[in-house]
């Protein structure tokens, strides 16, 4: 089950990721071209929702099933210090919930907005904020706290 749930979360991040920079797209196109909001832009905005809500759900089991956060919780005072540790077992996991929380809120309050504006600028606002938000909590293979490849084998 394990690695099938590595794969899935492998292909679920991506699948987010898309969909937030699609549905953006979407939201910024709308908003400066004053388009009707239709129902792909409402799909749009509930799919993203839900397969953040997916990627979260996965990413929490994987998260319970993680030597490091296991080594970061065996001894937090002592592992605050390791930034590799600090980044798995608390940075990441604080900074994708805010993120999903803030999509969420945003995809909520865009559905119930009245007019097509307000929903296309809600989205834009509220899904950008998330996405600046994951790609700070995602392990690019620069980042100083800790390193991954794009793309990871198994």
């Amino acid at each position: 089950m394990y690695p099938t749930l590595l794969l899935l979360h492998s292909f679920t991040r991506w699948a987010v990721l898309l969909l937030m920079v699609y549905s953006l797209y979407r939201a910024a196109v709308g908003l400066t071209k004053n388009r009707p909001f239709t129902k792909t832009d409402n799909g749009f905005r509930h799919w993203t929702a839900t397969a953040a809500h997916i990627q979260l759900m996965i990413g929490m089991l994987l998260y319970t099933q993680s030597p490091l956060v296991a080594s970061f919780w065996h001894d937090p005072p002592a592992a605050v210090h390791d930034l590799s540790l600090t980044f798995y077992g608390l940075i990441h996991l604080l900074l994708m919930v805010a993120a999903i929380v803030i999509l969420t809120i945003g995809s909520a309050m865009a559905k119930r907005k009245s007019t097509d504006r307000e929903k296309f600028r809600i989205m834009l606002i509220w899904f950008s904020i998330a996405l600046l938000l994951i790609f700070i909590a995602i392990p690019w293979p620069f980042s100083p706290l800790s390193g991954r490849p794009y793309l990871r084998t198994f």
